[in-house]
């Protein structure tokens, strides 16, 4: 069978590599052409398109690069078809894909969906066109199949491919001792993987250090920057930069301050009592005030349809409140009642092996 991904940022790589993985697992003659990153092409097939030249952030940003979003819209559209595959798999990216999943349905290509667009957050009607585009919906957060039904689509959860990653994630014995962590108590910083995130998040976050001498602060860092770039925000802090090591840093850290995203779920996963942080462009918080529909900002909150982590964003999001909320989930009951609600998430996760089911849905349902 020949399969086409099409993946535009960082998680949709890593997802995009297990499905493959999971793909090969259940079909020996599974071929794969991509628009992807490096996780995928280690699975093998031929990578079209690097998502570092796709991934734009926020509403400013978005309309600063039209030029170059429609000629990589343009080249996937002619790839496709050149290329003729059995299936469109599209991950999450949905500003790009639901524009390619309207494509490949009107030039008779069956299109499946992995990781469903954010379509509760904001003008749910796209359910509609999403109806139209994609014959299979497989969703990884629990509350979107109930979503979905209210508009009239049957979808799959699959679970989340979270589970999956921290699942087979094997702690290093050797993690304190290689970075010279010592036995003091750690509190992870996690602020985020883009530019402007980690510029407009990261000062912050530092701005509390120095109320804790007590305690190790190691930044979580992203590999597609180097030290010198983090440095410019640490200066002579004690701060520790640890690159691709987030989830022994999580592992080991007591509590975390977490940027709005993947990572606070990743966080509670892990058992970490957080602070959710977040700060976009003036102009970005200001029409997505107007538009978004959602009580929540992190996925933790979201999931479980209550304020379980305190959200500062923002205006909110200065070194006081930083510090207030820190403070609280450091020690006492605020830490006891996080812990214990991070239990009730769990649970409506459910179990690990979102790969190899939505693999086992996509190959049936196209028999």
């Amino acid at each position: 069978m020949k399969y086409y991904l099409v993946a535009g940022e960082a998680s949709g790589d890593l997802h995009g590599a297990n499905l493959m993985k999971a793909l090969k697992a259940v079909d020996g003659e599974a071929v794969f052409r991509y628009f992807g990153g490096d996780k995928m092409e280690a699975e093998g097939g031929e990578l079209v398109k690097h998502y570092a030249d796709m991934a734009f952030m926020g509403f400013t940003e978005v309309v600063l690069n039209l030029r170059t979003i429609f000629k990589n819209l343009k080249a996937c559209k002619e790839d496709i078809m050149r290329w003729k595959p059995e299936v469109l798999i599209l991950i999450d990216f949905p500003g790009f894909n639901l524009k390619i999943a309207e494509f490949a349905k009107a030039n008779g290509i069956k299109v499946c969906y992995y990781i469903s667009p954010k379509v509760w957050a904001w003008n749910q009607k796209r359910v509609l066109k999403i109806k139209k585009v994609v014959d299979h919906m497989f969703c990884i957060l629990p509350f979107e199949v109930d979503f979905y039904k209210e508009w009239g689509m049957k979808v799959d959860y699959v679970g989340n491919p979270l589970l999956d990653e921290i699942a087979q994630f094997i702690p290093d014995p050797e993690f304190r001792v290689k970075h010279q962590l010592g036995d003091e108590k750690m509190i992870a910083l996690l602020p985020g993987s883009r530019k402007q995130e980690i510029e407009r998040l990261l000062p912050v976050m530092l701005s509390v250090t120095e109320n804790y001498p007590d305690y190790t602060f190691a930044v979580a860092a992203a590999p597609n920057f180097t030290e010198a770039y983090y440095r410019q925000f640490t200066g002579d802090k004690k701060v520790k930069l640890l690159f691709n090591q987030t989830y022994n840093l999580l592992h080991h850290a007591h509590a975390a301050i977490v940027a709005s995203g993947t990572a606070t779920l990743e966080t509670a996963l892990f058992k970490v009592p957080q602070v959710v942080v977040y700060k976009g462009g003036t102009i970005s918080i200001a029409i997505a005030r107007l538009l978004v529909k959602i009580k929540f900002i992190s996925l933790v909150n979201l999931i479980v349809n209550k304020k379980i982590v305190t959200e500062l964003i923002q205006e909110d999001c200065n070194t006081q409140k930083v510090k207030a909320e820190l403070d609280l989930i450091i020690a006492g009951a605020e830490r006891e009642a996080m812990l214990k609600h991070y239990d009730e998430l769990l649970l409506l996760m459910g179990k690990p092996g979102a790969s190899a089911k939505t693999a086992g849905l996509i190959t049936g349902y196209l028999k």
